[in-house]
């Protein structure tokens, strides 16, 4: 018992000779929800990535990459018929939609009352004419309270130059 007891002082007298950094409870309370984001958009990524693959998509995934990684933008995906197809996890966090609430629906089902027609006519005429546009959204959230939604939205074509789908990347702004 006597060798233990040695033991214990000797590990004590020599960790009060070490400078240890004391870090406070909530840093890793930060570490985990930055690394729960990080781990989103990481498995985001990888499902967009699969969408080009499986649809020929002929486009630059740098870009896209750049978008969903560095922009963190929410990226929405819908085939021909305007119908969504896909859409990234960070939705909730701007509409209060989970994807799987709204793979299926047509994009219409953010707009309301405050919605611009006339921008709502760029958007439509873009699309019928398979060009980019850019233009800023009276949005409603899932519990009907509005933001402004930049959208930056495109034709995606495939490997034979015919459009496959459709993609914005979207942010809330002010």
């Amino acid at each position: 018992m006597i060798d233990l007891k040695d033991y214990d002082n000797a590990v004590i007298k020599f960790r009060k000779t070490l400078n240890f950094t004391m870090l406070p409870i909530l840093s890793w309370d930060f570490y985990a929800s930055n690394y729960e984001e990080i781990k989103q958009i990481e498995e985001d990524a990888v499902a967009l990535l699969s969408l080009v693959y499986a649809n020929s998509w002929d486009i630059d995934t740098n870009i896209l990459d750049t978008k969903l990684k560095e922009n963190k933008n929410v990226v929405v995906v819908t085939d021909t018929k305007l119908n969504i197809v896909f859409a990234t996890k960070n939705m909730w966090n701007m509409s209060q939609y989970h994807p799987q609430e709204i793979i299926g629906k047509s994009p219409k089902m953010f707009q309301g009352k405050l919605t611009s027609s006339s921008t709502l006519k760029i958007v439509s005429d873009a699309v019928k004419e398979k060009r980019p546009f850019e233009v800023t959204l009276v949005n409603y959230r899932k519990d009907g309270s509005t933001y402004n939604c930049w959208i930056q939205g495109q034709p995606v074509f495939d490997n034979k130059g015919e459009v496959v789908n459709f993609i914005a990347f979207e942010k809330e702004i002010a």
